[in-house]
C-alpha cells in the first residue's frame, strides 16, 4: 500500500531531477542517471531565457516563485479567517441558547449538499460588480466566512467540553466572547490545529475559483500557474521536466504538513466522528 502511494509521488520527482534531453530516453529506469536540480532553477525564474532553452526548456516564462508567495498568502488567510470565524459559529451553536438554534444549525449544515460548483456562478457575478476581479480580496472572499464542516466539527468538540468550567467563568461575571476567546480556545487547540492543517491543504489544492477570479500574473497561484505553463508550451508539446519540477515545488508543503502532524489530524476526525 505504502509503495502503491508514494510511486506516483516519486515518477514525479524523478521526472523533475531527470535532464530533459534524458527524459524519454530513461523513462524506464528507476533512476536517472544524471539527476540534475536544473529544472527547478528554470520554474524558480533562476535561468534567462536562453539557458531555459538550452536546458529543455519550453521557452514558456511562469514565475512560479512568486504564484508560490500567492499561494501561502492565499492560504494563510483562507485558514486563519475560516478557522475563527468558525470556531465563533460553532461555539454559538454548542454553548448559547437562541431561539430556532437547532434549526438554524440544521438549515446550515444542509448547505453541505450543495455543489460547490453552483456557487461558482453568483459568487463570480458578485466579484464582478463589486469590482474584485483580478484581486486578493475577490480570491478570498467566499472563503473566508464560516464553512458548514468546520462549523460541524468544532461544535462536535465544544459540546464535549465540560460545562462547569464556562458556568464558574459566568459566576466571576465574564461575558460569553471573553470566556470563548479565554477559556474556550485554549482548551481547543488540538482540534482547531487539525482544522487548520484540513483547510490549508483544501485551499492549497484549490484551482477552478482562483482561474475565473485571479488568473492575471499579479495574484495567480500555484495551481493556476502550473495550467498556465503548460497551456505556453509551443504547438502543444508539454515541458514535462519543467511541469514536474513545478509539481513537486506545490506538493511539498502538504507533504510536510501531513508528516508532522497527520496523525493528529486522524485521531482529531475520529474523535469528532463518534461524538
Amino acid at each position: 500500500m505504502i509503495f502503491v502511494t508514494l510511486f506516483p509521488l516519486w515518477v514525479v520527482l524523478k521526472t523533475a531531477i531527470t535532464p530533459a534531453k534524458d527524459l524519454f530516453a530513461e523513462s524506464t529506469r528507476l533512476f536517472p542517471s544524471s539527476p540534475t536540480l536544473i529544472n527547478f532553477e528554470r520554474v524558480l525564474g533562476f535561468l534567462s531565457l536562453e539557458q531555459n532553452q538550452a536546458a529543455g526548456g519550453s521557452g514558456a516564462v511562469i514565475n512560479f516563485a512568486h504564484a508560490l508567495r500567492n499561494s501561502l498568502l492565499f492560504t494563510a488567510c483562507v485558514v486563519i479567517f475560516q478557522t475563527f470565524f468558525s470556531a465563533l459559529a460553532a461555539y454559538a451553536f454548542a454553548r448559547l441558547k437562541f431561539p430556532g438554534r437547532d434549526l438554524i444549525f440544521f438549515l446550515f449544515l444542509s448547505a453541505t449538499m450543495i455543489p460547490g460548483v453552483v456557487l461558482f456562478i453568483p459568487n463570480f457575478i458578485l466579484m464582478r460588480d463589486l469590482g474584485w476581479l483580478n484581486t486578493f480580496q475577490g480570491m478570498v472572499a467566499p472563503y473566508v466566512l464560516m464553512a458548514p464542516f468546520a462549523v460541524f466539527f468544532l461544535r462536535q468538540f465544544f459540546l464535549s467540553m465540560p460545562k462547569e468550567l464556562e458556568e464558574a467563568a459566568y459566576l466571576d461575571g465574564a461575558s460569553p466572547f471573553y470566556i470563548f476567546w479565554r477559556l474556550v480556545l485554549p482548551l481547543s487547540k488540538t482540534p482547531i490545529a487539525t482544522l487548520s492543517i484540513l483547510t490549508a491543504i483544501a485551499t492549497w489544492n484549490e484551482f477552478f475559483w482562483p482561474y475565473i477570479v485571479a488568473r492575471g500574473d499579479e495574484w495567480q497561484v500555484i495551481t493556476v500557474a502550473l495550467k498556465a505553463f503548460q497551456s505556453q508550451s509551443p504547438q502543444g508539446g508539454a515541458d514535462w521536466t519543467g511541469i514536474m519540477a513545478a509539481t513537486s515545488l506545490a506538493i511539498i508543503p502538504v507533504i510536510i504538513l501531513l508528516v508532522v502532524l497527520g496523525r493528529q489530524v486522524v485521531e482529531s476526525l475520529q474523535f469528532s466522528g463518534v461524538k
